[in-house]
């Protein structure tokens, strides 16, 4: 079994090419992998028991981290929460992106208008700064030094991680350091925090774990995808609320976070006996053949941390590389499942820049 990393966030959006436009523009996220208008076959219990059509696209950057699943609803208005989210909300209250300077990249958002809260030093000592999108989500932007194909011109990389709220810190650690593998321990401390006290909820008592993994990932997109962190919030001077009571999977916000792993029947069974059992498995309903995302195929899989937040596994079958002439990565019967793809081969992928005209 191997966890490559972060394969994407999944982002649930009211308007799928304004939300691509926006993502590409501000985070560069420009690279298509996959593009696809179909019914959501196997997540009916947590779409209100009916399957539902869906339009959501993949979307990476080359500068390196976890790509975006840009998720919208086709037969029904996605509903937003009906409260504040606050630190410490249970579900997935921002994603992390990585920056090769914080401070030059601040100062760009600022220019041009976006929603800050100033540059601030997080607990292990590095630069970050709070923002919001447009469509409400929150996102950090932290100092890395992590890059696949470096690009001057991008002001930052990818997905880099994401903040976490949870009711219980040592049992949602079962899942991210037992089963994810993050599993050193960069800080665990409680208190009111001055680098948080500009975010809703940030003025709460607040205890902050932030979990790295010790070694550097394995598998064919380990680069690409590169070093990752989850940070949980527990939230000790309040009652949090769940971001998504009330709401189904695909509403708006971040809706799942997705890592790309190998051999997902070893997985299957390690989540089981930790307790974590799938509560989807697309397998089951294919048959055991791949699952069909139209440019791209393979298996997926969903786990629920204790507190229902939705981790997504995709074991990774084909993905296009340069869709107009044909060429195609099959990675199903590659028998070396540590060995990563060669940096040249991924590099292609360049020509599948999403453009202008592509979103309109």
């Amino acid at each position: 079994m191997i966890i490559s990393g972060i394969q994407q966030v999944g982002i649930g959006v009211n308007n799928l090419k304004e939300a691509w436009r926006w993502y590409r523009d501000h985070f560069g996220m420009d690279i298509r992998v996959f593009d696809e208008q179909a019914p959501a076959n196997f997540m009916k219990q947590y779409t209100g028991g009916k399957t539902r059509n869906r339009h959501a696209a993949l979307a990476i950057n080359m500068m390196g981290g976890g790509g975006f699943e840009i998720w919208q609803y086709k037969d029904r208005t996605p509903q937003p929460p009906v409260f504040e989210i606050l630190a410490g909300d249970l579900g997935i209250f921002s994603a992390k992106m990585k920056s090769p300077d914080v401070e030059k990249t601040y100062d760009h958002f600022h220019q041009i208008g976006l929603t800050l809260n100033g540059v601030s030093t997080d607990p292990a000592g590095r630069k970050q700064f709070f923002m919001k999108d447009p469509f409400g989500n929150i996102f950090q932007v932290v100092e890395s030094n992590s890059w696949f194909s470096f690009n001057k011109k991008k002001k930052t990389g990818a997905a880099y991680g994401a903040i976490i709220g949870c009711s219980d810190i040592e049992k949602s650690k079962k899942i991210y350091s037992g089963i994810l593998e993050y599993n050193t321990v960069v800080y665990d401390e409680t208190k009111v925090w001055d680098d948080l006290s500009t975010i809703p909820g940030g003025k709460n008592t607040i205890r902050r774990v932030l979990l790295r993994h010790e070694f550097d990932r394995k598998g064919f997109f380990a680069r690409l995808f590169g070093p990752t962190e989850i940070e949980l919030f527990k939230v000790e001077d309040r009652k949090a609320n769940h971001i998504f009571k009330d709401r189904f999977w695909g509403d708006l916000g971040f809706i799942h976070l997705c890592y790309d792993v190998t051999e997902i029947d070893t997985l299957k069974e390690k989540c089981e006996t930790m307790g974590f059992p799938f509560t989807v498995d697309s397998r089951s309903e294919t048959k055991g053949n791949s699952f069909d995302m139209g440019e791209a195929a393979g298996h997926f899989a969903y786990i629920e941390d204790p507190d229902r937040t939705l981790i997504e596994f995709v074991e990774t079958h084909k993905i296009p590389v340069v869709k107009k002439f044909g060429i195609y990565l099959n990675l199903y019967k590659r028998k070396d499942k540590e060995k990563p793809v060669a940096d040249r081969v991924l590099r292609m992928l360049r020509f599948m820049k999403v453009r202008e005209k592509h979103l309109t």
